[in-house]
Formats: structure tokens, C-alpha cells, sequence
């Protein structure tokens, strides 16, 4: 059974009201700061067309495109921004429909995993559940990744899911489908036209849907995997969720906004991704750094996460990972 820890266990007043400050400047800034990356990769490859300066531009897209997700995650909680409007319209508009995402049906579907976390009504579960698996079987899910099938398989559930039952009339299959899918497909239109317009149309598909539907998916699973896989403890607060410590190219080109800080995030959903290392440092000044889950990179997760000599039948495929 979940143990239950309150955030005023671990912290003074002073110093969880000091946490909880939010500010629509540093949302607007954030949104801003994804988007530029995105830009000025997509510029840096168009002026100097290489194999480096492709792939280099590859990965820090499908980063920010994950750090787009991130930060509807935080509007998720409300954390993005003061406004309440601006946190719900302009979060869904800028940072869940680029990446085809919803922020709407995302919350109530994450909020269920923060109360549930690591049990068995934990929607999530299934993406840790199976590890600890094989080397040979990450190896496989990392290619599934990297060559697009994770992707298509996502968006094959989707339209799925956006086509609805059998038996929906033509009026009713086509208000679901726009319900559904409307917002992505609107906002991908607008920002293919926008490349077209000034020359650069098919840097949509080379620099957008290609990180999108590679380096995005793979990131995403290592995130998956590197917050809850193969944790010590799932009844306990401080060990079934994990933050990984990270160096600066990491967080560059695997890991934006503060994603890695996990722990303190579930420990403190109050608290916007930007403070989430103020929380996290402290977490170690008052000596709670032993009691926590905590790795230094992501190559020692994966090892663990990889240590199995035969893969485990429990939970699900982890195909279903957050952030579709």
C-alpha cells in the first residue's frame, strides 16, 4: 500500500510557499524558448546543409518537441501559468497540438498516476511493470523507436480512437474526428504553411515530422523508463519515483525543462518545472538525499533497466507511453 507523505512532512511554510511561485513571464519564456531552438535549428541546417548540422538538428527538435509536451505537463497542473486562461488556450495552441497531444484529456489521465503511482490502478504502471527486461529487448524497442514504428503504431491508436465505434453516423464521425484530431491537424497545417510560404516547406517533414516521429520517441521512452522503471520501492514515497542527475548536453538533446527532476516533482506537484532543483537541493540539505531514489545519468538507469537474462511477462508492451 501507497504510504502517504505530505509536502508539509519535508518542508517549512516559508519554503513551499517560496517553491509554489509561479509567473506567466517565465511560461511565456519557456514556450518561447522551445520554439526558438526549433527555429534555429531548422535555420542553422537550411544555411549550412551537412550531415552534422542534420542530425544535430534532429535531436535538439525532437527535444524541444518533448519539452513542448513538458510544458503542457506543468499547464497540466496548472503551474505554466498565473492566468488560468492563458495556462489552458495558449498551452494547448503552442505546446500539446504541435506534438499532436491534448492537454484536456491528459490531465485526468495523469492526475490518476500522481494518486496512484507505481499501484495497481496507476494507468502508467504498464510502462514500468516489464522491467527489468533484456539488453537484446531494449536494443529492439530503441530501433522501434528510431525508425519510426513506435510512431506509427501511436498514431494508428489515435485515429483509432478518433474514429470512434462502429455504428456512429457520418454528422456524429465527423464532429469526433474533429473533437479528436482537429487542433493537431489545424495547427501542423498553419505551421506547414507558414514554412511553404517562405520557401522552406519541406524542412515540415525533414525537421519536424522526422524528429517527431524518431528521436521524440525515443527520448520519451528512456524519460519513461529513467522515472519509474526498476525503482526500489513502490509503496514508498521517496523510492518509487526517481530523479536522474544530469549534465548539461543531456538536458540539451535528452531531457528539457527539469523533466529529470521526477521525485521531487511527484513529492511537490505545487511546484513549476523551473523549481523543481531549488526543491531538489533542499531535499539534500535537510539529509533526505539517502532516503531518495536518485541516479547520476541515464546510461546507469538503462543498465539496470536492461539487467535482466530473460524477459519478464508482466505489465504491458510500454509502447502506450505518455505524451502520444
Amino acid at each position: 500500500m501507497l504510504a502517504m507523505l505530505k509536502a508539509s512532512d519535508l518542508l517549512s511554510l516559508d519554503e513551499m510557499q517560496a517553491l509554489r511561485r509561479r509567473s506567466d513571464r517565465r511560461g511565456f519564456a519557456l514556450i518561447l524558448h522551445a520554439w526558438a531552438l526549433i527555429l534555429g535549428s531548422m535555420a542553422l541546417f537550411a544555411l549550412w546543409p551537412n550531415p552534422l548540422t542534420f542530425v544535430f538538428a534532429v535531436a535538439v527538435i525532437g527535444c524541444r518537441q518533448l519539452g513542448l509536451a513538458i510544458l503542457m505537463h506543468d499547464a497540466a497542473h496548472g503551474l505554466l501559468f498565473v492566468n488560468p486562461k492563458l495556462n489552458e488556450w495558449l498551452t494547448q495552441w503552442l505546446c500539446a497540438w504541435p506534438v499532436t497531444t491534448n492537454l484536456h484529456a491528459y490531465r485526468p489521465y495523469h492526475l490518476k498516476h500522481h494518486r496512484f503511482t507505481q499501484q495497481e490502478q496507476d494507468p502508467d504502471l504498464g510502462l514500468s511493470a516489464p522491467f527489468p527486461i533484456t539488453r537484446n529487448s531494449l536494443y529492439r524497442k530503441f530501433l522501434r523507436d528510431m525508425t519510426g514504428q513506435t510512431a506509427y503504431s501511436r498514431r494508428k491508436l489515435q485515429w483509432r480512437d478518433a474514429w470512434g465505434r462502429d455504428g456512429l453516423s457520418g454528422q456524429e464521425r465527423l464532429a469526433r474526428l474533429g473533437q479528436k484530431l482537429g487542433g493537431p491537424l489545424l495547427v501542423n497545417a498553419i505551421f506547414f504553411a507558414a514554412l511553404a510560404a517562405i520557401g522552406y516547406w519541406w524542412l515540415y517533414p525533414a525537421l519536424w515530422l522526422l524528429p517527431l516521429f524518431t528521436w521524440y520517441q525515443l527520448i520519451s521512452r528512456i524519460r519513461n523508463i529513467a522515472e519509474h522503471a526498476v525503482v526500489p520501492d513502490n509503496d514508498d514515497p521517496l523510492r518509487n519515483t526517481r530523479t536522474t542527475l544530469l549534465d548539461p548536453l543531456t538536458r540539451l538533446l535528452v531531457a528539457p525543462y527539469w523533466v529529470n527532476y521526477h521525485l521531487e516533482h511527484h513529492l511537490f506537484l505545487f511546484v513549476p518545472c523551473y523549481r523543481l532543483p531549488e526543491a531538489h537541493r533542499l531535499m539534500v540539505k535537510k539529509g533526505y538525499g539517502p532516503k531518495m531514489e536518485l541516479k547520476r545519468g541515464y546510461l546507469q538507469v538503462l543498465r539496470e533497466a536492461a539487467s535482466a537474462t530473460a524477459d519478464s511477462k508482466r505489465g504491458g508492451s510500454g509502447e502506450n507511453m505518455q505524451f502520444i
